[in-house]
C-alpha cells in the first residue's frame, strides 16, 4: 500500500478521502487554491501544497505530488478526475493515478464512441443517430418525435435540447451546437429517442487489474432539477432482484468492453411507467453514459453494502485483486442521500454565498453520515460548485431511511449562507417521493404546480423567529444605550420596561413592522397590530429558546456584524433578518426592488457584461448587468422604466449577494 497519497480536489470529497487514508495508515496530502487557503480539507491533511494555477493545473498538481513525496494521486470527482491526459501525465511522472486507464476514460468520455462500444458488447442503448455518420434531422424523423439533441462531449445537461416536432429541429440543432462549442470546444452532436417518464438509475461497478469485475447494485438518481441530482438512494424502489441482476450484468459488460479498472458508474435511462410494456422482463432500460470516477452519491452504496469504495479504489490502484466476488455482494437496508447546496430556492436556486457563522451537523453513526467540507468561518464564494455537504441516512427499510434523513436535515444548521436544506426536507417528505413514484421531471413539475408559495421554494420568516429577532435586536439597542446587561441571568435580557420601540424587520424580501417593550423574559411584542406575550431565554453558546402562547422553540443564532444581519436557524431552515428603524424615510429595505429602482446582485459572483451606461434611458426588464458564478450566468434587468443614475461596477469585479449593481430613477425624477 502507498505511504502517501495526494488528493487532487477540495471540499467535502477531499475531507472524505482523507478520512479513509487515515484509517488505512496512509499520509494524506492536500492541495489548495488561493481561495481555499483556510479550508477544512487543508487543515485536516498532514501536508498541504498551494496550487497557484488552481485545481485544473495538471503540471501544478503533479509538481505538488512529487514535492510532497506522494506515490499516488486520488482525483476525487470533478476537476481532473475524468481527464485521460492527466492520468497519462501522472504515469509519466511515476505517480499512480487512482482511477481507470486513460484509454477507458477517453472511450467513455465521448458519448458517441461509448454508445458504439457498449452496443457492440450487447448492452441496450437508446435508439438514435450520431454525427458524422448520420444526418441528425433524418435520424430524428426515423426514430420518431420527441427526441433529444445532445453534445457528444461534456455532460451535466449542457446543450441538451428536447425537440417535439420536425419544425423545431433546425433551431434546436443550431442551439445545441452553439452551446456544445462554447462549453466543450466540440460541436459534435447526437440524437436519441426521448424516453417518457424517465428514471435515472445507475450501477456501481468495481474492477481490478486481474480481470475481475463486479457490480455493487444500483442507485436511484431520479430526483433532479435542471439535470442535476439532488437526492439519491440505494437500492431503487423500482427494481426487483431479477431486473437488478440484468442491469448489473449489462454494467459489468460495459466496463469489460473498455478494459476498465477501478470504481466506475454505468448510468441507465429507465422507463419509469408501463412495466412490462416491452415484455414480462421488467422496465426497459438503456445505457446512457459511464462516469469513469467515484460518484458524488457513492455513500448510499457504501451504507447498504458495508464497503468503503475509496479504500477499494486505493487497493486496486496498488495492484491488489478484489477481495470478494459477485456472489459475496449483499445489499442490506436502505440509504438516502441529500445534497446540501449554497443556493436560494426562493430565487430560483441561484447560487448564494457568505461566511459560515454557525454550524450544526448531525452526529454520525450507523444511521446517519455527513460528508462535509464545512467549518465555522468557511467562506463560500462563487469560485466553485455550490455543493457544501451531503447528509446520508440508513434504515432497515426505505420509509425509515426517508424519516431518518428528514430528522438529520432538521438537526442541521448552517447560518451565514442561504442553503437548500428546507427545500430538501419538503421534498423527501412529499407523498410522491414516499411512494417511490419518481422520474427526472418530478421536482420541476412540483415547483411549477405549487409556485413560490408551495413550501418547496422557501418559507417566510415564521412568527417565533420574527419575535425572537425583535427581542434580540431590541436587547442590543438597550445594551448600547447603557440600560443594563442584556445577558442578565435573573431577568433575561433587559430591553426597556415601559416604552414601546418600533422596528421594521426584513427577511428575504418580506418586511414586517413590530413594536417591543418589557424584559426579554417577560416581553410584549406587537406584530402588525396584534399583541403577543413572549419570553426569550439563552441556552448556552449560540442557542436561544423563544416561548409564545406556551410553546417553546429553540433557535441557533449568529450575528453578521459587518452587514448588520441577524441569522436564526430552526429545523433545518435559516433566516437572515435585517432591522430598519420605523419612521426613517431615508432607509431603503435591503434587497431593493421595482419601487426604489435599486438593482442588486442575485448571487455572489463576477460581473461578466455591462449592457448600459450612466445616463442611458432603459425599460423595465431590459438587461443591465450579467453576473457569472459557479459556471452560471444570470442577466440582471432594470426594475422599472427610467434613467440609469448609478453604475458602480466594472467588468471582472467581484460582487456579493445583494451587492449594488446599478440604480434606475423613474422617468421624471432623474436630474
Amino acid at each position: 500500500m502507498f505511504g502517501s497519497v495526494l488528493i487532487a480536489n477540495r471540499g467535502e470529497i477531499a475531507v472524505r478521502i482523507t478520512r479513509t487514508l487515515r484509517a488505512m495508515g496512509v499520509r494524506p496530502v492536500a492541495v489548495y487554491s488561493d481561495a481555499d487557503r483556510d479550508a477544512r480539507h487543508v487543515r485536516e491533511a498532514d501536508l498541504a501544497r498551494r496550487l497557484p494555477g488552481g485545481y485544473l493545473d495538471v503540471e501544478g498538481v503533479v509538481a505538488a505530488a512529487l514535492s510532497a513525496g506522494a506515490e499516488a494521486v486520488h482525483p476525487g470527482y470533478g476537476f481532473l478526475a475524468e481527464s485521460g491526459a492527466f492520468a497519462r501525465r501522472c504515469a509519466e511522472a511515476g505517480l499512480v493515478f487512482v482511477g481507470p486507464p486513460p484509454e477507458a476514460i477517453e472511450a467513455m468520455g465521448d458519448k458517441i464512441r461509448a454508445k458504439a462500444t457498449v452496443a457492440a458488447a450487447g448492452v441496450p442503448v437508446v435508439p438514435g443517430g450520431a454525427e458524422p455518420a448520420d444526418d441528425l434531422a433524418e435520424a430524428a424523423r426515423a426514430i420518431g418525435f420527441p427526441v433529444l439533441i445532445k453534445p457528444s462531449a461534456g455532460g451535466g445537461g449542457k446543450g441538451m435540447v428536447l425537440v417535439r416536432s420536425d419544425a423545431e429541429l433546425p433551431e434546436a440543432i443550431a442551439s445545441a451546437r452553439r452551446t456544445a462549442l462554447a462549453a466543450f470546444g466540440d460541436g459534435t452532436l447526437l440524437v436519441e429517442r426521448f424516453v417518457t417518464d424517465p428514471r435515472h438509475i445507475e450501477i456501481q461497478v468495481m474492477a481490478d487489474a486481474h480481470g475481475n469485475v463486479v457490480h455493487l447494485g444500483e442507485r436511484e438518481c431520479s430526483l433532479q432539477r435542471r439535470h442535476q441530482k439532488i437526492v439519491e438512494e440505494a437500492p431503487s424502489p423500482l427494481l426487483d432482484a431479477a431486473t437488478r441482476a440484468r442491469m448489473g450484468a449489462a454494467a459489468v459488460e460495459a466496463a469489460r468492453a473498455v478494459g476498465y479498472v477501478g470504481a466506475g458508474t454505468v448510468e441507465f435511462i429507465v422507463q419509469g411507467s408501463g412495466w412490462g410494456a416491452d415484455g414480462p422482463g421488467g422496465p426497459p432500460y438503456h445505457f446512457m453514459e459511464m462516469n469513469t470516477r467515484l460518484q458524488v452519491e457513492h455513500p448510499v452504496t457504501e451504507m447498504v453494502t458495508g464497503l468503503d469504495l475509496v479504500e477499494l479504489q486505493l487497493r486496486i490502484a496498488a495492484g491488489e485483486p478484489l477481495p470478494f466476488g459477485q456472489d459475496d455482494v449483499r445489499l442490506t437496508g436502505h440509504a438516502v442521500e441529500a445534497r446540501v447546496y449554497a443556493e436560494d430556492p426562493a430565487r430560483g436556486f441561484l447560487p448564494s454565498g457568505g461566511r459560515v457563522l454557525a454550524l450544526r451537523e448531525p452526529g454520525e453513526g450507523r444511521a446517519v453520515r455527513v460528508d462535509s467540507g464545512l467549518a465555522e468561518g468557511t467562506v463560500v464564494g462563487g469560485d466553485y460548485d455550490p455543493m457544501l455537504s451531503k447528509v446520508v441516512a440508513w434504515a432497515p427499510d426505505r420509509a425509515g431511511a426517508l424519516r431518518a434523513l428528514d430528522r438529520a436535515l432538521a438537526s442541521t444548521a448552517i447560518l451565514g449562507v442561504t442553503t437548500n436544506i428546507g427545500f430538501l426536507r419538503g421534498l423527501v417528505t412529499r407523498p410522491e417521493v414516499a411512494a417511490g413514484h419518481l422520474d427526472t421531471g418530478l421536482v420541476e413539475r412540483l415547483l411549477r404546480e405549487e409556485g413560490p408559495e408551495g413550501g418547496l421554494s422557501g418559507e417566510p420568516l415564521p412568527l417565533d423567529a420574527l419575535v425572537a429577532a425583535a427581542l434580540l435586536f431590541h436587547s442590543r439597542t438597550e445594551r448600547r444605550a447603557g440600560h443594563g446587561d442584556p445577558w442578565d441571568v435573573a431577568d433575561g435580557w433587559r430591553i426597556g420596561e415601559h416604552a414601546w420601540t418600533g422596528y421594521r424587520l426584513e427577511s428575504q424580501g418580506d418586511a414586517v413592522d413590530v413594536r417591543v417593550r418589557g424584559l426579554a423574559g417577560d416581553a410584549e411584542v406587537d406584530v402588525s397590530g396584534h399583541s403577543l406575550s413572549a419570553s426569550l431565554r439563552r441556552h448556552g453558546g449560540d442557542e436561544i429558546a423563544v416561548t409564545l402562547d406556551g410553546t417553546t422553540l429553540r433557535h441557533v443564532v449568529a450575528w453578521d456584524e459587518a452587514r448588520g444581519v441577524l441569522w436564526l436557524g430552526r429545523d433545518g431552515r435559516a433566516w437572515p433578518v435585517v432591522r430598519h428603524e420605523l419612521g426613517d424615510p431615508g432607509d431603503r429595505v435591503r434587497g431593493g426592488g421595482a419601487a426604489d429602482g435599486v438593482v442588486r446582485s442575485p448571487m455572489p459572483g463576477t460581473v461578466l457584461v455591462i449592457k448600459a451606461e450612466v445616463g442611458d434611458r432603459v425599460s423595465a426588464g431590459q438587461p443591465l448587468v450579467v453576473v457569472e458564478a459557479m459556471k452560471m450566468e444570470h442577466s440582471v434587468p432594470a426594475p422599472l422604466d427610467g434613467v440609469v443614475t448609478e453604475l458602480p461596477v466594472r467588468i471582472g469585479q467581484s460582487v456579493e449577494l445583494d451587492g449594488l449593481l446599478a440604480r434606475v430613477e423613474p422617468d421624471g425624477s432623474a436630474p
